[in-house]
């Protein structure tokens, strides 16, 4: 997960630097008054977005199932956790009862 995150971080940095030189030379418009630097910022992320997700589709695949792993372990870990309790509190239930 790790490694997608910085790489749609990169997407987004490489974007803001194009995006940026695009508004400085003049071939992209300017924002309003003081607003260039927040211009600048958006239109790389709604550049970067589509990009993302068409070029980063592999590796957020690849973090989708390691995290959909991490779950399922968790589940098994807990069921088998709930599990142990319960034999634990039936056999004090039963030592109870018997004396």
């Amino acid at each position: 997960m790790l490694r997608y995150t910085l790489m749609r971080l990169g997407v987004f940095v490489g974007c803001l630097v194009v995006v940026w030189g695009a508004v400085y030379s003049g071939i992209a418009p300017r924002g309003l008054g003081n607003s260039n630097g927040l211009w600048v910022v958006l239109l790389a992320l709604l550049i970067s977005a589509p990009i993302s997700f068409v070029v980063l589709r592999k590796e957020r695949d690849r973090a989708s199932i390691q995290v959909a792993q991490r779950v399922d372990r968790m589940k098994a870990n807990l069921d088998a956790n709930r599990s142990q309790e319960d034999v634990a509190d039936d056999g004090a239930r039963a030592q109870g009862q018997t004396s």
